[in-house]
């Protein structure tokens, strides 16, 4: 039996509060497909809308024929937001790797562009998705009151007033503070990792050429003597190094 959703109680949030400031880089810049004119405004609003939700979409993760409807005016970017919610990218890499109140606080974050009002939230959401789904949290998200005061049918969601007035910089992004995996699953799959894709730097010619000095170029003579090679396994295997371990008398 699905369950209406459970009562919480708002908590104070950026996200509530008119911002009364300046215009600033902090500020969220709104996507929307009403103002794109030409097809790379278009290329722009659907870009905005997998980073949204995927952080990162690779060439498999894209969907074409959304992408076409939506350019056609076929369906809006609310519509197009709700199928890459309910996609198989989405349940294969965060939906089946982490638990109802990771992924209930994703969504919120994500299509509500706010944090979570508290653990009250949460375990209301997870209620949800442990009744009626993904589809049924997502449906009920985009459906609400909120999301249409905020975003509408045409705008892409986004982290909503990031700017704090007592901080000189906003909220830390929502990809940094609820990341795709779990601790548990980034331990299985090795992360963090740190990938280098800058120009590999190469010691120039004349670093490698020999102006003497060096301790290397003596240690094959020192190698050769005599005296080196005989006294390394002697003196290692005559000493008693019990004997050589200082020890407390108990009579002191």
């Amino acid at each position: 039996m699905a369950l209406p959703l459970l009562q919480y109680a708002p908590t104070t949030q950026n996200s509530r509060v008119d911002p009364l400031r300046v215009g600033s880089d902090e500020d969220p810049k709104a996507v929307s497909m009403d103002k794109a004119m030409d097809r790379e405004d278009q290329n722009f609003v659907i870009e905005a809308a997998y980073r949204q939700i995927f952080f990162h979409a690779f060439k498999v993760d894209r969907d074409r024929s959304l992408e076409s409807q939506l350019r056609d005016g076929q369906i809006t970017v609310r519509d197009f937001i709700r199928s890459l919610c309910l996609s198989d990218t989405f349940n294969r890499s965060f939906y089946n790797l982490n638990s109802n109140y990771m992924v209930a606080r994703h969504l919120v974050e994500k299509l509500l562009g706010r944090k979570t009002h508290g653990k009250s939230e949460e375990i209301a959401w997870s209620a949800v998705l442990m009744t009626r789904g993904v589809k049924g949290m997502v449906d009920d998200i985009l459906d609400s009151q909120e999301y249409l005061d905020n975003f509408g049918y045409d705008t892409v969601p986004y982290h909503r007033n990031r700017v704090v007035g007592s901080r000189d910089l906003g909220e830390t992004p929502f990809n940094i503070t609820s990341p795709r995996y779990e601790s548990y699953y980034r331990g299985i799959l090795g992360f963090p990792q740190v990938v280098y894709t800058g120009p590999v730097k190469a010691f120039p010619e004349r670093s490698r050429q020999r102006r003497g000095g060096f301790p290397e170029d003596y240690l094959s003579i020192v190698r050769s003597l005599p005296a080196m090679r005989a006294s390394s396994a002697s003196a290692s295997a005559d000493m008693d190094y019990l004997a050589k371990v200082p020890y407390r008398s108990l009579g002191r």
